[in-house]
């Protein structure tokens, strides 16, 4: 057994703060500075935080060893379990054929490049963000958009400023998940459920969303780019923004970005029917037959590796050019035909198009355009049967789910009560990755997919994320280490001593973790038990703040070494990640200042009625 203390460094608050930052401190450094794989940061700052733990708080060595453990499982399921699935069954539209016919619908909707940003960066990456997440939106984006003719550091910047407003939500609201898990463990509040963080989180987000489409078009093409799009971006932003309110608090929080981004495309799409801009000016460069990046959607497994780490920023870039110069590799692994003439014929599910003359874009069917389009249909039909109230109720409980303590572990807080985090929830059946491995099935059976073709598709999902698996269970460690030791416990109490200035501090702090991590997901964990303890200790709402965390965290995305490494491999600037860098910073620190001030004023009676 071990209980919590506060300040056992010399019963000194500040002391004990400064002891409990080094495993943090170790974390940013490897990541941000030294720009070591991000698995092997991890692993050293959780050995780091282990020691913290038994030399400084006096945890014993059993105890730390089985919290570790605990996170490590934690961080497998349920959090890699939704991540790995959802790839795959993006992997098995890749494999037929079928990414292609949808990628082509979307190009087909306006040969305005400013609108295309909205509709392929915005919308679409939103689709993709909300099924895969880790980088996956912005590598294919970035591709899909150098295809239509964007300059590269123009599609670079598009593709990383529209993978914001998504993010808290992505890879079926993974970061929520980890958000709600670290959160309850340190703090008995009821709301700390991925239903209220979701809810919470849904009233943020899409304030944000509604400027994003015109930040959008601003970068396209300037002021004039506003002045004669404006429509459909405020028309984009809106519907975003309203379906992902009403999908977070009434529907579904996994099923958020999936429920936005197919309204808002249908939106703009719809407007385009009865609308169009006053000039289409030509912003394209000439047709490119195979983008830099084109070999990235053939290979999305490596561009969510690089996004968690799995290779330092040296050889994501090397990894990046040697992939995009040449995609024999995806072929022969995943059936891509994303280039050449395999494209034009027919993709390797079965997938027929018409063929025009050889400058001609292939033309596909209504059938195969529905069923490029019924993979995401199949999702949201299951989440919403999983989440109807009496469907829910009858899963919670064994033997579909099972809620047992953490064997041997025996954690109390300062007050001698056990704390929650030490309950692990294992509900193997209504789990969302649970959830996806069904879609998968049926994805597989509508696009004709073997299952020998499934299952191999599905082992080379988990050969290729195998370093991002590591890092993903070193970080959640690393979190329940810091949170059952009371590192976390002690820094929120330092941080306290702010007052109500830090609501204005905490989407900064997501910001800073995002930034570093390169996942919202990560920063949740790392920093979600910090956001609630201090909100507690200095009086304002934990659910505010820990949705903060969140919410601040998605602007930071843009401005993270991973997510730049594989947008700059992307468009062939591999090494120049500076050069983007500096095109999106301003964007990135405009945006968490807005996150800032609506956190504020929702810390307020101006804007406190948006609390759940």
């Amino acid at each position: 057994m071990f209980q919590q203390v506060l300040d056992p460094v010399a019963d000194s608050l500040g002391l004990s703060a400064l002891c409990a930052l080094l495993p943090l401190l170790t974390l940013f450094v490897l990541l941000g500075v030294l720009k070591v794989k991000a698995w092997i940061a991890g692993v050293v700052s959780l050995v780091v935080a282990i020691l913290v733990a038994i030399v400084f708080y006096g945890m014993p060595v059993d105890q730390t060893l089985l919290s570790a453990t605990e996170g490590a499982a934690f961080g497998f399921f349920p959090i890699l379990w939704i991540v790995l699935n959802a790839i795959w069954v993006y992997n098995l539209t890749v494999a037929s054929g079928h990414f292609d016919v949808l990628r082509r619908s979307f190009e087909k909707v306006s040969p305005d490049q400013r609108i295309q940003a909205i509709i392929i960066a915005f919308c679409f990456g939103a689709l993709l963000e909300a099924l895969a997440g880790f980088g996956t939106p912005v590598a294919i984006t970035v591709v899909m958009l150098m295809a239509m003719g964007f300059k590269p550091i123009k599609a670079a910047a598009v593709a990383l400023i529209a993978n914001t407003a998504p993010v808290a939500f992505g890879a079926l609201a993974t970061p929520i998940v980890t958000l709600s898990a670290v959160t309850s463990g340190v703090n008995d509040d009821a709301r700390l459920t991925v239903e209220t963080l979701g809810a919470m989180v849904g009233r943020q987000t899409p304030i944000l969303a509604l400027v994003i489409p015109l930040v959008l078009v601003f970068v396209v093409d300037g002021r004039r780019g506003v002045r004669q799009t404006w429509l459909p971006a405020i028309v984009c932003g809106v519907a975003f923004a309203i379906a992902q309110f009403v999908a977070s608090n009434y529907i579904s929080v996994p099923l958020t970005d999936i429920v936005a981004s197919l309204v808002s495309a249908a939106a703009v799409i719809a407007l385009l029917r009865v609308w169009t801009p006053s000039e289409s000016p030509q912003l394209a460069e000439p047709p490119r037959s195979s983008a830099p990046g084109a070999a990235s959607a053939s290979s999305v497994d490596d561009a969510v590796g690089e996004g968690l780490g799995e290779r330092p920023d040296s050889e994501q870039a090397d990894h990046g050019q040697a992939d995009h110069g040449q995609s024999d590799r995806g072929q022969s692994d995943r059936g891509q035909s994303d280039r050449g003439q395999s494209d034009r014929g027919r993709g390797s599910g079965g997938t027929t198009t018409a063929v025009g003359g050889e400058g001609d874009p292939p033309r596909d069917s209504g059938a195969e355009t529905f069923k490029a389009y019924a993979p995401y249909l199949i999702i949201i039909v299951i989440f919403s049967i999983a989440n109807i109230g009496p469907v829910k109720a009858f899963f919670a409980k064994e033997p579909w789910t099972y809620m047992f303590s953490w064997p041997g572990l025996n954690v109390l807080n300062g007050k001698g009560e056990p704390i929650a985090s030490t309950m692990y929830n294992f509900n193997w059946l209504p789990a969302a990755g649970t959830l996806m491995i069904i879609a998968g099935i049926l994805t597989a059976i509508m696009l004709r997919i073997s299952p020998s073709r499934a299952l191999k598709a599905y082992a080379a999902t988990y050969y290729e994320l195998r370093w991002a698996i590591l890092t993903v269970m070193a970080v959640l460690a690393l979190a329940y280490v810091m949170n059952q030791s009371g590192q976390t416990t002690t820094l929120g109490a330092f941080l306290a001593g702010t007052g109500a200035f830090f609501a204005f501090l905490s989407p900064l702090l997501g910001w800073l973790g995002v930034a570093v991590t390169g996942s919202d997901t990560s920063a949740n964990a790392l920093f979600g038990a910090l956001q609630v303890t201090t909100a507690n200790d200095a009086g304002l709402d934990v659910v505010l703040l820990a949705a903060a965390n969140s919410s601040g965290g998605v602007l930071g995305k843009m401005i993270s070494p991973q997510n730049l490494a594989i947008a700059a491999a992307a468009v062939g600037m591999a090494g120049k990640e500076g050069d983007i860098f500096r095109k999106v910073f301003g964007w990135s620190v405009l945006l968490v200042l807005f996150m800032c001030i609506i956190v504020v004023l929702q810390s307020t009676p101006v804007l406190g009625w948006m609390v759940p």
